[in-house]
């Protein structure tokens, strides 16, 4: 008999690292991401089915068991869960008119983190990283040198870089370009 095999996908940032003394970056771990469009009339009864509320007001985010939603504008939201559960089912249930895409092949991310995180990240990016003007949970959609990104702050001194596939290479390369500037 035959032995069987089955076929392991890498992560487009697979065996990629990088970083200083000073900061650190790390692929993410592959997740479940959605694209979801839904007028207002409906945010209470998706957020009720996906276990998290659906944040409503702009550069806010929202995290439950596992899951995260970033609101990316009046009717859209960015939503990623990290466990790898059913989000589009769990759209579906919710009974009301909406726009839902899983978008989890499209994107990938990068886990920026240290004391210099926001030096390396304004190598490229034009925004005020203070904790004053972005801070904890904040997330917006952004450039980043060449490229559109969402970020979002972790904590204090975590980022994530949420990037399309196609320009995880660049996105990498110029973080860790960054990241040389920043230990300086």
């Amino acid at each position: 008999m035959a032995d069987t095999f089955t076929a392991e996908r890498k992560t487009v940032l697979s065996g990629f690292h990088g970083g200083s003394a000073k900061v650190r970056l790390t692929p993410a771990l592959p997740a479940i991401r959605v694209s979801l469009r839904a007028g207002a009339d409906a945010v209470a009864a998706l957020s009720k089915s996906l276990g998290l509320k659906l944040p409503t007001k702009p550069k806010t985010s929202a995290s439950a068991k596992g899951r995260t939603a970033f609101w990316i504008g009046p009717d859209e939201w960015f939503l990623i869960d990290e466990k790898g559960d059913a989000l589009m089912a769990d759209c579906a249930a919710s009974g009301v008119v909406h726009s839902a895409a899983d978008i989890s092949h499209r994107n990938t991310a990068i886990i920026v983190s240290g004391p210099a995180a926001a030096d390396t990240l304004n190598a490229a990016c034009p925004l005020d990283l203070s904790l004053a003007a972005f801070p904890v949970g904040a997330v917006t959609r952004t450039v980043f040198g060449k490229i559109e990104i969402i970020l979002y702050r972790v904590e204090e001194e975590t980022f994530r870089v949420e990037c399309w596939r196609s320009f995880a290479d660049y996105a990498f390369g110029m973080l860790s370009e960054g990241a040389e500037d920043a230990s300086l």
